[in-house]
């Protein structure tokens, strides 16, 4: 049975996309089903589309700028499509059967702007992560916003929405994933925490931090070499700069 699905209906409707480097991976996408393109007539002109299989309707700058929210860079460009398939916690794990596959799973933990999980999506694009892994509850749906701060990478980078955090950092440890949370209160350095194989970074709502339970559903609690100068870092840098410490451990 698969493990950590999401629950499909609270995410049901259709997402409106803006912007060329979100609506262009989308199109590219063979897994999203796309229902409509609007867009000025350079826009469209310099996607080259082939013949496609849904709407394309030219629009005024004006009017694309009614279609999404006030002061959205659209850059001519608007798309209408449904939300991507349902993903599985297990289906991260086939991904990396090979046991030299270091690559690591990214888990916010109430992470709910949109723009934070979108940034955490491109940089664990840049960094090679294999998936992101959100609670369904607590943690934004598809959106023109978040596939814009994420600049592509929603359309490429596995998201696993999962009913219980707790359950699924179980599963990652029966897995053999080694996880480390990020939070300011121990003494204990990332680049201490790190170890060679199987890696899941934990990573907290900014402000409150990780809940305890999640805390306590971590190998080991880590912290940034931060300058004590500043108490903390956005959610979606802290993650960037765990990501870059990852791909660079011996």
């Amino acid at each position: 049975m698969r493990k950590g699905h999401r629950p499909s209906v609270a995410h049901s409707g259709r997402t409106r996309l803006w912007g060329r480097h979100a609506v262009t991976a989308a199109l590219a996408n063979p897994e999203r089903t796309i229902r409509k393109l609007w867009g000025s007539h350079e826009a469209i002109a310099a996607l080259g589309l082939p013949q496609t299989s849904f709407a394309v309707q030219y629009a005024e700058v004006a009017d694309l700028g009614r279609m999404v929210p006030p002061d959205a860079p659209h850059q001519g460009l608007v798309l209408e499509c449904d939300p991507l398939p349902d993903k599985w916690l297990d289906e991260l794990f086939e991904m990396a059967v090979d046991p030299q596959d270091r690559r690591p799973i990214v888990v916010l933990d109430q992470v709910t702007d949109p723009h934070n999980v979108g940034a955490v999506l491109r940089s664990a694009v840049a960094f090679d992560a294999l998936g992101i892994v959100t609670q369904d509850r607590h943690a934004p749906p598809e959106s023109g916003a978040l596939a814009r701060a994420a600049s592509g990478a929603l359309e490429v980078m596995p998201w696993i929405r999962v009913v219980n955090l707790s359950r699924a950092l179980d599963e990652m440890a029966e897995a053999g994933y080694w996880r480390v949370g990020l939070t300011g209160h121990t003494k204990v350095l990332l680049g201490e925490a790190l170890v060679p194989g199987k890696l899941a970074l934990v990573l907290g709502a900014e402000g409150e931090g990780m809940r305890q339970n999640t805390e306590a559903h971590c190998d080991v609690l880590a912290k940034l070499p931060i300058s004590p100068r500043i108490e903390s870092l956005n959610i979606s840098n802290a993650a960037a700069i765990a990501l870059y410490a990852a791909a660079t451990r011996a």
